[in-house]
């Protein structure tokens, strides 16, 4: 699960979906395997409630975005994988 956090926050910062600019939750799990896009979501929302991921309620859908506040801990959590991968 730590896997498909990391994964997940470094593919919205990669994207540029920092604060106002946001993308669809639905569009979280596009890129994992099938069998972990119930896992992505999951893992979403646990980062919602963390306040690391900002949700936005819209009337088509919910939108989320990385928390511009919360910057240096996610690039903690993304740094820590790469130093881990060399």
């Amino acid at each position: 699960m730590r896997a498909v956090k990391k994964v997940l926050l470094r593919k919205l910062a990669k994207h540029g979906y920092w604060g106002k600019k946001h993308t669809s939750f639905d569009n979280l799990p596009k890129g994992f395997p099938k069998h972990l896009h119930s896992k992505v979501k999951e893992v979403a929302k646990k980062l919602i409630k963390e306040n690391i991921i900002l949700s936005k309620p819209t009337n088509y859908g919910l939108e989320v975005s990385l928390n511009p506040k919360m910057k240096d801990r996610i690039e903690k959590i993304l740094f820590e994988h790469k130093m881990k991968q060399e």
